[in-house]
């Protein structure tokens, strides 16, 4: 059985689990519950970056990081489904996942900023200059958001909508909604896909 090391609260995990799930393959995956911030912690035992999520696999090879153990999966179904074959559609959802991540990637590092440096060490203009960047991006979103899928998502779909619900679940962009219609309604419908539904972040218990 595979061992995926995880944290409930982590985008690029639960991008992961959605893919498994939509692929049917999480019933031959071992959750092993894991702190990347809890100096103790042994993650960099199985990715030296210290990072989730770090999949390792039946014969020992380790796997890291999300964009890598997804498209693993997808190759492990067998489908293409989530990392389409076909150059155009398979660039644009390698495009789109790069965006949902570099999204995540600003976004964390607004909420490291405000939430886990000291106050008196905190930088404002540089805040402000990624919230900038969230803005473009989440902007860039809304312009082809009716062109995301609901019914099919590749991991184009599946990154962004873990993206856009981390920037809630984080206090991020909580009001990100606003002024996007477009964006909001197919998040909305593409968050009632079971996958979604059983992945939503949470603070562990």
């Amino acid at each position: 059985m595979m061992r995926l090391r995880y944290s409930p609260t982590s985008p690029f995990v639960r991008k992961v689990s959605v893919c498994a799930l939509e692929l049917e393959l999480d019933t031959l995956i071992e959750r092993i519950p894991t702190n990347p911030w809890d100096p103790a912690s042994d993650i960099a035992v199985d990715n030296p970056l210290g990072r989730v999520p770090a999949l390792t696999l039946d014969d020992g090879t380790l796997l890291y990081d999300s964009p890598v153990i997804c498209e693993y999966l997808d190759s492990l179904a067998g489908s293409g489904r989530l990392f389409p074959v076909a150059s155009v559609a398979r660039w644009t959802a390698l495009r789109r996942q790069a965006l949902a991540d570099g999204l995540l990637d600003t976004a964390i590092t607004v909420f490291i900023e405000q939430v886990r440096r000291p106050q008196g060490l905190r930088w404002a203009d540089w805040v402000e200059f990624q919230q900038t960047a969230v803005t473009r991006t989440l902007d860039a979103l809304e312009g082809e958001a009716e062109l995301l899928e609901i019914g099919a998502p590749t991991i184009g779909e599946i990154a962004i909508a873990c993206a856009l619900d981390w920037l809630v679940f984080r206090g991020v962009r909580p009001d990100w909604r606003e002024q996007r219609p477009r964006l909001a309604a197919w998040h909305g419908e593409i968050c009632q896909r079971p996958a979604f539904v059983v992945t939503v972040p949470r603070e562990p218990s």
